[in-house]
């Protein structure tokens, strides 16, 4: 017999929700494993897009329209979820490896901008992914080796006579495996994760999941373990030693009653811990010393309810409350000027209350309007907002569209920050950031998509997007918590205000082939302009104001044998963007302090050199009755003026120490289903 292929309606230029009527796009687990480079990984597939940039290469921390990646928020089936990689830190949403296993999502929507009343605290954009449900017609397995580790995974119905389904997997460290295979890393990472769906439909009383994903991860980076030369500095080294870990699960209840209003409530535990500690040495001084150290958790207890009600063709309403509950414990230190300087030390617990209610409105088949109201309440100071949504989306015809978006929106700083402590006289300490507010962010996004036909589309946006309240620092006027979000971890300033203001803008143009007749390709291309103004109010260069970034990314798989089971995959990436600003070291102020000085006159006037990145891929997959299997190599190639792998100065003689690394790296990935 000849193959048969049943397709869905699924129109892959729109996002799956609705109400989000700009900058927003589906993405499904096909793209995030086709890209080259992407790793498995959403958040380094997402970079991709136009509008977004990498941090930097070794964390996928993303950066969106000139955001600080702390504006990012991630959601799986509707749960926030505070990081999830592997080796995160408090206040930040990236990592080296993902905890996201792109084996059990589902078709999902990544939002840039101008959200819906449903998304609430966040900046820059919306990672809302979705876990599939498993097979409910036989047992399935996989086992995976690459990048993300040594992966074991199942699915399939509990029974034969049951609807109900399982899916899982669990993924361990390479690196750890190959160190107990008897070989020595320099860097010594450990970590391993699961995650899990569990989907039960009753009969009459809706369709109860239970999911989750949990990992932890630890790291020994020992200069104590090299010669001196290999230290990383010329005249000390350090030993780092972190420790991280994350757990999110979910029990959520869908009930339909009728075809068109149904109502899902979730209850959802999330937590995630991080220790780590940093000891130095010199020749002079071979006895390590406890420079900094840090022991931090959070908990976080969530009751959500969404209620959706689609009146009929034209009109659809819903509404809905998120309440988060946070048990917070922050503790770390650092050596500063001959004493241990305590920047946290509190243990406390508080709340975020938000509240929405939507409105889609279609005028006619090609005209449709959005309106929608957000609003959140931190019980920790009270800092309170109702936030404005609205949209509207013409049709021009089937193949020429325009939208309008426009949001206020606004995020909490990253919980660490309101306990930052400031010493007193009295060697007492005083919480001075307690009372910041939200930062707040007025957006306005026009787009135009043209769908030439039903694989192949052209996209253009143009937004502005003002941001206000935001946290700066009288005692260095030029600082903005805007500027974090490059590094491992969040400075723990205090004393800020919210007097800072910023600015970001700029145009984005998307070139993009759908997966048809075995190939694809998406050329993006985003010039912005990103800047703040601090305490002094002088306008500067944001940490993150590359100004362009220039994508391109595509496959082709070319069948072969006798029954064009098997096929060559070829896959290639290149990206080219601006060099990121940042702020330099004062090398003799450093040398006469004894630790590092910031030369915050010259606060983000220099740039890196930009940044090129090629990655190529060469697999092979063959498709059995009752298997299948793929292998993929990935040659990445970094020229030597990309992203900075580290920017350090040593105290004791004013050097920079600049170190790019990661040039040529391959890495592979084999897949065994069955």
């Amino acid at each position: 017999m000849k193959e048969v292929e049943i397709v869905a309606d699924y129109r892959k230029d729109r996002p799956l929700n609705p109400m989000a009527v700009v900058s927003a796009r589906s993405f499904t687990l096909e793209e995030t494993n086709k890209y080259a480079g992407s790793y498995g990984d959403p958040a380094r597939m997402a970079a991709n897009y136009a509008g977004v940039v990498s941090a930097r290469d070794n964390r996928n921390d993303i950066v969106i329209r000139g955001n600080s990646p702390i504006g990012l928020q991630y959601r799986l089936n509707g749960v926030e979820i505070t990081n999830p990689n592997h080796f995160g830190a408090s206040g930040t949403t990236g990592g080296p490896i993902t905890m996201l296993n792109t084996n059990l999502l589902a078709n999902s929507d990544f939002l840039t901008g101008a959200f819906p009343a449903e998304y609430g605290n966040a900046l820059s954009g919306i990672f809302d992914l979705k876990m599939r449900t498993g097979n409910a017609g036989r047992r399935e397995y996989w086992a995976e080796l690459s990048w993300n580790g040594l992966e074991f995974g199942l699915e399939g119905p509990f029974s034969k006579n049951s609807p109900a389904t399982y899916l899982a997997a669990y993924r361990y460290s390479i690196t750890d495996l190959i160190e107990k295979m008897g070989i020595d890393l320099k860097e010594s990472a450990r970590y391993q994760d699961l995650s899990f769906n569990l989907n039960f439909p009753l009969k009459k009383a809706g369709v109860i999941s239970l999911f989750g994903l949990g990992g932890t991860s630890g790291i020994d980076r020992l200069d104590s373990d090299e010669a001196p030369q290999d230290w990383t500095f010329a005249t000390h080294g350090e030993d780092l030693r972190s420790e991280s870990a994350l757990f999110a699960t979910g029990l959520s209840h869908l009930y339909y009653f009728n075809s068109g209003t149904s109502l899902t409530t979730r209850l959802s535990v999330t937590g995630s811990q991080v220790e780590t500690q940093i000891d130095t040495f010199s020749i002079s001084s071979p006895q390590a010393f406890l420079r900094n150290g840090e022991k931090s958790s959070e908990m976080k207890y969530e009751l959500s309810s969404h209620f959706s009600n689609k009146f009929n063709a034209s009109n659809v309403l819903e509404a809905g409350f998120i309440l988060q509950f946070y048990d917070v414990n922050f503790a770390d230190s650092i050596y500063f000027k001959g004493a241990y300087k305590q920047q946290t030390g509190s243990r406390s617990s508080f709340s975020l209350l938000q509240a929405y209610v939507q409105w889609l409105h279609q005028f006619s088949n090609g005209f449709s309007s959005y309106l929608g109201l957000h609003y959140q309440y931190f019980t920790l100071n009270s800092s309170q907002l109702p936030e404005p949504r609205a949209g509207l989306k013409w049709a021009v015809n089937p193949r020429h569209t325009l939208s309008l978006g426009l949001a206020l929106q606004s995020q909490m700083q990253a919980r660490v920050m309101y306990f930052v402590q400031t010493p007193l006289p009295d060697g007492g300490y005083a919480l001075t950031n307690k009372n910041m507010d939200f930062s707040k962010s007025l957006q306005a996004v026009l787009g135009y998509d043209y769908l030439i036909n039903e694989y192949f589309r052209i996209k253009a946006e143009t937004y502005y997007q003002w941001l206000y309240d935001i946290p700066v620092k009288e005692s260095i006027p030029q600082y903005a918590i805007l500027n974090e979000g490059t590094e491992y971890f969040v400075d723990r300033m205090d004393s800020l205000v919210n007097l800072g203001t910023g600015t970001n803008y700029g145009l984005e143009l998307t070139l993009e082939k759908f997966l048809n007749r075995n190939y694809f390709f998406l050329l993006t291309a985003s010039l912005f302009q990103s800047q703040y103004r601090g305490y002094d109010g002088q306008t500067r260069n944001t940490s993150f104001n590359s100004n362009f970034v220039v994508n391109a990314v595509g496959g082709y798989e070319l069948p072969f044998g006798k029954r064009k089971n098997r096929a060559l995959i070829l896959g290639l990436r290149m990206t080219w963007s601006g060099g990121r600003p940042y702020l330099p070291y004062d090398q003799q102020a450093t040398v006469e302090a004894g630790y590092p000085v910031y030369d915050w006159e010259n606060a983000y006037q220099f740039r890196y050199p930009d940044y090129f990145r090629t990655s190529l891929r060469v697999g092979l997959r063959r498709n059995e009755r009752k298997f299948n299997v793929i292998f993929l190599i990935d040659l990445q190639y970094r020229a030597n003026y990309t992203y900075i792998y580290l920017y350090r100065i040593d105290v004791t003689n004013g050097e920079i120490v600049k170190d790019f690394k990661m040039g040529l790296y391959p890495n592979s990935t084999v897949r065994f289903q069955f």
